[in-house]
């Protein structure tokens, strides 16, 4: 295999699985590139109609030639909101609640080699993205069972395993396999209670009274790694782990430590993006690496994914995608330990989507999803706040690739 073209597809997958961009500056020695896109749609869920953004973003890449066929290089991607802020949490809570006209995406600077492979510094896509990024194609509702968007719907920066922040990260390549090693060089503490509707001050607070209910939580450094075999033309298969540790100091002087594990395998066929049949599935087993919709972190859960389309000749593109999390029953790990044990968690749904593509960077889309989730609780209030992110719903919209 052309082993330049592997270094170029482990760049751009880098960035996301489907990159745009447009050269804006090149002499001999530096290049400047622009790209993103706009997305807007309309969506109705959670009994609402309202015109949202749709993870709009625009990024910045660099590279400079070296000497002894290296190359330096950096990307600088914002997520854009020219649309106004909405309150409808019905995917990625990251993107879909923003104040702010412009927030951080990715952030990263790096070498590369042909045969030395890729060292990358910054904010960028973890190495367990490689394996689960094939059923990640829908624009409304991606997948939310893959362990990347971690704690509630967020972007996956505290594990890494979404794009992650304070990542150094290696790529290379030997034959037809790929691989990339990481870690997350970071430390972070904060306050949790076992209170609704307490900010971090007030918990902070708390947690110095010698309250039991307030804990403090450190979580530092993340380790993780992938491996993917291009095992022909149209298949790719890839596994993957990452792992970090945090400890919690309860208010009373009490202290535990969890451990943060994901692993998992994923399997593709074709080119999403491609005309033709595609597929990926993707399943995973996790332990503390997710939180359920009100905040409370999973003991343990194993989630699936998976995507099937068909891209006809004449633009039109039909696809259809199931996502499971599914954590049971008496999932609330401690320091929750008010939690019913009764509660059940089983994220579950189904998108359908017709996409038309008028060219590469013009597409026109509808979109509906339907759940079949369950978040059963003897507390119907709990249950209700539980279920309603995951409600019912359809969109349409364009998305305008720059």
């Amino acid at each position: 295999m052309n082993k330049t073209l592997i270094a170029g597809a482990i760049l751009a997958s880098l960035v996301a699985p489907t990159v745009s961009a447009i050269e804006i500056y090149k002499d001999d020695k530096n290049a400047v590139s622009i790209g993103g896109f706009i997305d807007a749609r309309a969506i109705h869920t959670q009994d609402t109609t309202e015109v949202v953004n749709g993870a709009s973003r625009i990024n910045f890449g660099f590279e400079r030639a070296l000497s002894h066929d290296w190359k330096a290089f950096a990307l600088l991607e914002w997520g854009i909101n020219p649309f106004g802020s909405s309150e409808i949490v019905y995917n990625n809570k990251f993107e879909t609640v923003q104040d702010e006209f412009f927030y951080n995406r990715l952030g990263y600077a790096g070498l590369s080699h042909d045969t030395w492979g890729t060292i990358t510094i910054g904010k960028q896509w973890g190495a367990w993205y490689d394996v689960v990024y094939g059923t990640n194609y829908g624009f409304v509702w991606d997948g939310n069972a893959a362990g990347v968007y971690t704690y509630n719907k967020d972007d996956g920066a505290v594990n890494g395993t979404g794009r992650g922040d304070k990542v150094i990260q290696y790529r290379n390549s030997v034959g037809d396999f790929s691989y990339a090693i990481q870690a997350q060089l970071k430390n972070s503490t904060f306050f949790t209670c076992d209170f609704d509707d307490i900010t971090q001050a007030d918990c902070e607070a708390l947690w110095q009274q010698g309250k039991r209910e307030a804990q403090q939580v450190e979580y530092n450094y993340t380790y993780g790694g992938a491996v993917t075999w291009k095992a022909t033309d149209k298949l790719a298969l890839a596994v993957g782990v990452n792992r970090g540790e945090f400890d919690v100091t309860y208010g009373n002087g009490d202290q535990i430590t969890a451990v943060d594990l994901i692993w998992g395998v994923g399997a593709t066929w074709g080119d999403f993006d491609t005309d033709g049949f595609y597929a990926s599935v993707n399943y995973n087993y996790n332990e503390n690496h997710d939180t359920d919709n009100i905040g409370r972190l999973i003991k343990e859960a194993y989630g699936i994914e998976s995507l099937f389309s068909y891209k006809f000749e004449n633009g039109f593109r039909a696809f259809v995608s199931y996502n499971l999390l599914d954590a049971g029953n008496d999932y609330v790990i401690q320091p929750n330990f008010n939690a019913d044990p009764n509660d059940v968690f089983k994220r579950q749904f189904v998108v359908a989507g017709l996409h038309y593509v008028w060219d590469k960077d013009t597409v026109l889309y509808v979109e509906g999803r339907k759940d079949f989730s369950d978040f059963s609780s003897a507390d119907a209030e709990q249950e209700a706040r539980m279920a309603l992110s995951e409600d019912d719903g359809i969109a349409i919209g364009i998305r305008y690739t720059l």
